[in-house]
């Protein structure tokens, strides 16, 4: 098995809702070895697929407050009034473990990440047109008419956003969209480990020049 050097990354997904950004960042981790993803805390009902500790923790909203007041969020949003909100120790586990994560959160949780100035390489997920992601939005039959005219309200805004991000990527074919994030993914493997890397190498080096001279 490669050696891994450094902490884990934390990869930020972001994108307006209906992008398709929950579904590629599963399919992605099943394609790249310790990569996990990282279940955020609402207040919102599971929906019909969805378990509780899998998709997310599903929590009272006294409970959810309560964590605020306690500062154990690492970023928290109020979204058609529910809650969202990532757990630091969550994070800092996975991560002190060498494991990369994926935080699938919108466009305030990320700011709110880089506001911290946590290390976070952020990603911002484009639908290819405003009628592609209305379509979406309707066909996947999971919000009212009034939350889909406000997701789509707030979609432009979001968008606006993303000049901030590290890589803006086209979510319009998702084969080279998950191409794309694998190739991101690794990159940013290969630049946290240049150290640890060339650490090796170099000592090896000197080990084996040291034979030499002798």
């Amino acid at each position: 098995m490669k050696k891994r050097y450094g902490k884990g990354i934390l990869f930020v997904i972001s994108a307006p809702s209906g992008t398709g950004k929950t579904t590629l960042a599963r399919k992605l981790i099943e394609r790249i070895p310790d990569l996990q993803f990282s279940i955020s805390y609402t207040t919102r009902s599971p929906r019909a697929n969805e378990r509780d500790g899998e998709d997310y923790y599903f929590v009272s909203q006294e409970r959810f407050r309560e964590m605020v007041e306690r500062n154990e969020f690492l970023e928290w949003a109020e979204v058609l009034g529910n809650y969202y909100g990532t757990s630091r120790s969550f994070v800092e586990r996975w991560t002190h473990q060498r494991i990369d994560l994926i935080l699938d959160i919108d466009t305030q949780g990320a700011k709110k990440v880089k506001e911290k100035e946590v290390e976070a390489v952020l990603i911002y997920l484009l639908p290819p047109s405003f009628h592609c992601l209305q379509e979406r939005l309707v066909h996947r039959g999971l919000d009212s008419d009034e939350q889909i005219q406000y997701r789509l309200a707030h979609a432009r805004k979001d968008m606006e956003e993303a000049i901030e991000f590290h890589y803006v990527i086209l979510n319009d074919q998702m084969e080279e969209t998950l191409d794309t994030l694998r190739a991101i993914v690794l990159a940013e493997r290969c630049r946290r480990e240049k150290e640890g890397i060339l650490r090796q190498i170099l000592d090896q080096w000197e080990v084996e020049d040291g034979k030499n001279h002798r």
